[in-house]
């Protein structure tokens, strides 16, 4: 079984729970009862590492300013191990295995951003789509530095959600860095967080898919707004895959939609600690927009299932990619319920179609668009996803106001003004 969390994206695997008091049970037994084997070339320098543990964990135990009980001590223990690994690794206890489970429904409060640890600070992978952060105009590549004024220098993520989420309708206080900008406070009010994972309309005949997430629904929307557009009477010329800020989902939906667009060859493949630990997936025959000329954009909030898309479209040469360099997460990570917590632990990473690994890489662009390029009279205007996807909500019934709306989004949005103009020069040299 597989779950999925929006707040921290990452492929999970459900494996048969552990009991905490056995696994402590367990360490324990370990360290005074484990017999030295000759078939274990390592088991004394095991047992040392885990005597040295021991001491630690017995001298804090009793030595430590303030007491903390065994169940405190292994949780922090467990946190710091996992956390010490990568910055996908780490220790649920039950109330933040609970609440990952309730992410899975789709719908949750808080302020709609993808976030990880760097540098000491809460870095946004990417805003979600028309939530508060979104609308606030937050950007993928942010760091946070203070929440409500308090630092979050060495906070873990576990902390830092759990001060940003709260009561729908309550508000908080963002500090954040952007690039070489001074530092800004960003006033958010809390709201339900609800994804909705595409959205499609015509602009200028070319047909633009935003794709915000990869959930169950994702490639049954994705199919449907296909062929809404196809069916239509004034079918598109071309496409544009819209992947910017989409922080990742499912693997599985990642695989699904990248053969909408393949005839055949490999999507992606996961490769483990072991050699013989390697899963491919490839695609089936069947291009749904019948080889159309077709555009992918990327940016630095594209992750993880984004970027699975976007390479195995750019590997076997079926779509343009554009756009900046993705975020770079190519790892894979699965959950173990030990007694009413679990574990979170990276257990593979994931290769583009070429044999590269995305791991703090990311895709590279095949043409580099940046954020904007407009010739901005005051410091006021900034161009914000929201305004497009504002936009998209939009409904007009007078075709001179959906062409003026188009207009208007494609002035605003460098980005994808440049995606539709070279999905139409690719149908022109067609």
């Amino acid at each position: 079984m597989i779950w999925k969390s929006f707040g921290r994206k990452t492929f999970l695997i459900l494996i048969r729970p552990l009991k905490f008091t056995s696994m402590l049970k367990y360490i324990l037994l370990f360290l005074f009862a484990f017999p030295v084997s000759s078939s274990f070339a390592d088991t004394k320098e095991t047992y040392r590492q885990l005597s040295i543990f021991n001491e630690v964990y017995n001298r804090v135990k009793n030595q430590y300013v303030e007491e903390l009980t065994d169940k405190e001590l292994v949780e922090k223990a467990l946190n710091g191990m996992l956390q010490a690994l990568d910055p996908h690794s780490s220790y649920m206890n039950e109330e933040v295995f609970k609440e990952m489970q309730e992410d899975t429904s789709g719908t949750f409060g808080g302020l709609g951003i993808e976030i990880t640890t760097d540098k000491g600070f809460i870095k946004i992978i990417s805003p979600i789509d028309d939530t508060p952060a979104d609308k606030a105009g937050i950007q993928a590549g942010d760091y946070i530095t203070h929440l409500n004024g308090d630092s979050v220098v060495d906070m873990n993520l576990k902390e830092a959600i759990d001060i940003m989420r709260g009561e729908v309708g309550t508000s908080i206080t963002l500090t954040i860095i952007r690039g070489t900008e001074d530092p800004f406070d960003v006033e958010l009010t809390r709201d339900t967080i609800k994804m909705a994972s595409v959205k499609h309309r015509v602009l200028n005949d070319v047909g633009v898919l935003r794709v915000s997430t990869f959930n169950e629904q994702t490639t049954s929307g994705l199919k449907d707004s296909i062929q809404e557009l196809e069916e239509s009477e004034n079918p598109p010329i071309g496409y544009v895959l819209d992947l910017r800020n989409n922080p990742g989902g499912l693997l599985t939906e990642s695989v699904s939609v990248s053969d909408l667009f393949l005839e055949q060859g490999e999507i992606v493949s996961i490769r483990g600690r072991e050699k013989k630990d390697v899963q491919v997936y490839s695609a089936k025959k069947g291009d749904l927009i019948n080889q159309k000329p077709l555009v992918v954009l990327i940016n630095e909030g594209s992750a993880s299932a984004s970027e699975i898309v976007a390479g195995a479209l750019q590997d076997h040469d079926r779509a343009v990619i554009m756009g900046m360099k993705s975020f770079g997460k190519g790892s894979v990570q699965t959950i173990v319920p030990i007694d009413s917590g679990a574990i979170r632990l990276t257990i593979a990473k994931y290769y583009t179609p070429s044999g590269d690994s995305i791991q703090a890489v990311g895709i590279e662009p095949d043409v580099v668009v940046p954020r904007a390029e407009l010739n901005i009279i005051d410091n006021y205007f900034t161009f914000r996803e929201s305004d497009y996807q504002d936009a998209l909500d939009n409904e007009t019934t007078d075709g001179n106001e959906e062409e003026a709306t188009s207009t208007d989004i494609l002035e605003e949005d460098y980005q994808l003004s440049r995606a539709v103009d070279a999905v139409k020069t690719i149908a022109v040299l067609n």
